[in-house]
């Protein structure tokens, strides 16, 4: 099958392709160019991290308002039936390693 184009339409096809590739060329140039790879780059670390602060304040969120819910009443009252066990135990805690820390020392 004969190519039936005009001299003028092929060269006119050269042209426009010579322009489609500059600009190719100009894109691929850009996209390896070392400042866009580190801005890709930083980009991406910057999304990560914004997505792992994000699940981690849900996760807090969500412990504090679980403890929350176990040591207080509905009406936001505190339940003492569950904060003074806790308390003690955490004292005693605190007094044992302090016990423990002056043995240290001493021996």
């Amino acid at each position: 099958m004969p190519d039936v184009r005009t001299p003028a339409q092929i060269e006119a096809d050269i042209v426009r392709r010579r322009e489609q590739l500059a600009v190719t060329l100009d894109e691929i140039g850009i996209r390896v160019h070392p400042q866009t790879i580190i801005g890709d780059a930083k980009a991406k670390v910057a999304s990560s991290v914004d997505q792992t602060v994000g699940r981690a304040f849900v996760a807090v969120n969500r412990v504090v308002s679980d403890v929350k819910a176990r040591f207080t009443h509905e009406d936001g009252a505190i339940r003492l039936d569950r904060v003074v066990p806790v308390a003690a135990l955490a004292t005693a805690a605190v007094v044992g390693m302090l016990v423990a820390s002056s043995r240290k020392g001493r021996g």
